[in-house]
């Protein structure tokens, strides 16, 4: 069932969600019907970047990103808005019109830089556990190599030792 702020913020999104339609996630809560909120999860790294890595990721043009720790996510308005998606044309269908997020609108948010050449295509890397070591110092296992958690980042990058070296502070900038 959804708690009172819930159901004040879906209400509110009245406006921008026609609640006229039959089934629609607001003319549930309207209605006092219950409805399926979708559940999400969370990936992020859970900790603090060392003092002496924030120039690096500032100079990388991730200083404003690297900051960023958790997010307030309400499940209960995405799922309202997951019910206006539509595929075919990537955008949600408003009462008010089309809206799509745009990449300037990620860049904007986020404090990333958009330019540049774009990065596309297959890897050629033939060997991304040797890159890795090279880039950050360390890796994975060459047999387990197939993406980097977060985890793995996390146990290899949290602590900075104090005797580090610039190298190792840009190894793990980069981690």
């Amino acid at each position: 069932m959804l708690n009172k702020r819930s159901k004040e913020n879906l209400q509110q999104m009245g406006s921008l969600i026609d609640n006229e339609n039959k089934g629609h996630i607001l003319s549930n809560i309207n209605e006092m019907v219950e409805y399926r909120v979708l559940r999400g999860r969370i990936y992020n790294v859970g900790f603090q970047p060392d003092e002496r890595v924030i120039p690096f990721l500032e100079l990388a043009g991730f200083g404003s990103a690297a900051l960023i720790r958790t997010f307030d996510l309400r499940y209960d308005l995405i799922s309202a808005l997951v019910e206006r998606w539509r595929p075919e044309t990537h955008t949600f269908h408003l009462p008010c019109g089309e809206c799509t997020i745009t990449l300037e609108d990620v860049a904007v948010q986020l404090g990333l830089p958009i330019d540049g050449n774009v990065v596309t295509g297959l890897s050629s890397i033939s060997r991304p556990a040797r890159l890795c070591y090279e880039l950050l110092g360390h890796s994975p296992s060459e047999g387990k190599f197939a993406t980097l958690r977060f985890s793995w980042l996390k146990a290899n990058f949290e602590h900075l030792p104090n005797t580090a070296t610039e190298l190792e502070v840009m190894q793990a900038a980069r981690g």
